[in-house]
């Protein structure tokens, strides 16, 4: 159930949307505990270091201070580890938090999340529950290079156990955040580098937006855009000029991609009859192809159009200030397949 602020509303980054959220809950819930790399803010962290560094985005920044090394461990270098410890406690009765601090990285703890994590609850028919949330960065458009930069939430989608969050903006981040946390599945929670600064209002007191539940960001009854992540920002300031080219475009953030909330996409595709995906990921197995196929396979005869998608090129992340700016798809290349789909019968 989603629970929205009535009193005590201010400006937010994304960053500090997310420090709130691991702050409310750790509040809320003493079995919440934080892991990772510097998330106590490495060398010279402690309980009494309440400005320490948080980890090079800031994102734990004084946790530590407030609730004291037995809930807020910094770890080695080890992803294979400390996945595995945390998948370890959740089945214990705590609720950890994991940072992987890129989700490029997870590829050393994949083991531990692809054979343990995901399957435990499974393989012992629901005796064992899982509440473990592992947050990540990800996305290009921050200089970071290829290692640094990918977007690999489709192939955790891929793997059954596990829920995918993927947060559009401060507001978003703070209440999915803390539904999460509260989840008793594995919940993988992407995080964007290049929207980390991005501000909006964000409300002081507690809120939860459910997982698996879409948002229309725009409605509209010309053609959908479904849009995952910063993507879905992009296709919100694409749908903005399209409007004044007389294009009404919806513009569906579908929040989880596991779970997808195919009712809410189907529904828009069947209004409006055509339908444009707009995903960061590698092109081949993304979710865009995912997505299309869904509509392909239960919308056919509502499309007067084939769905279109947009994704960058099946390359590596370029490092080059042009060529990453090339690679990452933007406004200008959503509202031009925009453009085309309006002009396919």
């Amino acid at each position: 159930m989603t629970t929205s602020a009535t009193t005590s509303t201010k400006p937010k980054t994304f960053r500090a949307a997310v420090n709130a959220a691991l702050k409310q809950e750790m509040r809320r819930d003493e079995r919440v505990i934080v892991m990772g790399e510097d998330v106590a803010g490495g060398q010279g962290g402690s309980a009494e270091t309440e400005e320490a560094w948080g980890g090079p985005f800031g994102m734990t920044k004084g946790l530590i201070g407030e609730f004291g090394p037995g809930r807020v461990l910094d770890t080695p270098i080890t992803e294979a580890a400390f996945v595995g410890a945390a998948t370890g406690a959740a089945m214990t009765g705590l609720r950890p938090v994991v940072e992987i601090m890129f989700v490029d990285f997870m590829a050393v703890a994949f083991d531990q999340i692809l054979n343990q994590m995901a399957k435990i609850k499974y393989m012992f028919g629901g005796k064992a529950t899982l509440p473990i949330t592992v947050r990540c960065l990800y996305g290009a458009g921050f200089r970071a290079g290829a290692q640094h930069s990918q977007c690999l939430y489709p192939m955790l989608t891929h793997v059954p156990g596990l829920k995918v969050a993927i947060p559009a903006s401060p507001y978003e981040a703070k209440g999915m955040l803390a539904a999460a946390i509260r989840d008793d599945d594995p919940v993988f929670f992407f995080e964007h580098k290049a929207t980390l600064g991005m501000r909006e209002p964000v409300p002081e007191e507690e809120y939860v937006i459910p997982l698996g539940q879409a948002r229309v960001m725009r409605e509209g009854k010309d053609i959908t855009i479904v849009a995952i992540g910063r993507m879905a920002l992009f296709a919100a300031k694409a749908a903005e000029a399209l409007a004044e080219e007389g294009i009404d475009c919806e513009v569906v953030d579908p929040r989880t991609t596991s779970p997808l909330d195919s009712e809410a996409i189907l529904a828009s595709v069947r209004k409006t009859g055509r339908l444009i995906v707009v995903d960061e990921a590698y092109p081949r197995c993304n979710m865009a192809t995912d997505i299309a196929a869904l509509a392909a396979q239960e919308a056919f005869r509502d499309l007067r159009a084939a769905p279109r998608m947009v994704s960058p090129p099946h390359t590596s992340v370029p490092f080059g200030g042009p060529l990453e700016d090339a690679y990452v798809p933007g406004p200008d290349r959503i509202a031009d397949a925009v453009r085309a789909a309006m002009t396919d019968k």
